[in-house]
């Protein structure tokens, strides 16, 4: 029997942290769009919500793709607002579009969105030392809010981006007993 988290309970929740959670994004800024706009969705709601309706989300927002998402007018809200499958805030779909544009900017100046990201953490993931809680914010993840938030992004407070760190592997947050935690640990 395999040692996990203690929060990966349910098979959706299993397979996400067996194969998804920590795990290092480099090289796919589609993908940290996502977890960027995932994370900000899943404000105030259980994260078990998200991963339920994730696949709504990816059709819904065209993939993640930030250029399509940066171009959305009122109508395409407004088909959002309407879609039950995914969370129908406004706020938090409109966060959506104006990080898209935001997000745009920063691999423009960047090169990369992950070319920015992980500069915040010197290009190499952090690793919770053994015993240590798991944190909800951190200076790094307050500095990272910082620099989003004067770049015009939203729904990006610093627990939201610790989580985001978290999923998008910049800090390897699995508990020390947990399989995962050496596997991504002696990937890197």
């Amino acid at each position: 029997m395999l040692t996990r988290c203690f929060w990966a309970t349910t098979p959706l929740s299993i397979a996400y942290h067996d194969e998804e959670w920590g795990v290092p994004v480099h090289d796919d800024d589609t993908r940290l769009f996502e977890f960027l706009i995932l994370e900000g969705a899943q404000a105030g709601l259980s994260w078990e919500t998200i991963l339920r309706k994730r696949d709504n989300y990816r059709r819904a927002f065209d993939g993640f793709n930030p250029k399509k998402v940066a171009k959305y007018d009122e109508r395409k809200i407004a088909a959002l607002l309407n879609d039950a499958s995914i969370i129908r805030n406004r706020l938090k779909i409109n966060s959506a579009v104006t990080n898209a544009i935001a997000f745009l900017e920063v691999q423009r100046e960047f090169g990369s969105f992950a070319a920015y990201v992980w500069q915040f953490v010197n290009g190499k993931p952090l690793k919770r030392k053994p015993g240590q809680p798991l944190a909800a914010r951190t200076e790094i993840s307050d500095a990272l809010s910082k620099d989003l938030l004067k770049r015009g992004f939203k729904f990006v407070g610093s627990t939201i981006c610790y989580s985001f760190m978290q999923a998008v592997g910049l800090v390897n947050d699995h508990d020390s007993k947990c399989f995962r935690y050496r596997q991504i640990r002696d990937a890197d």
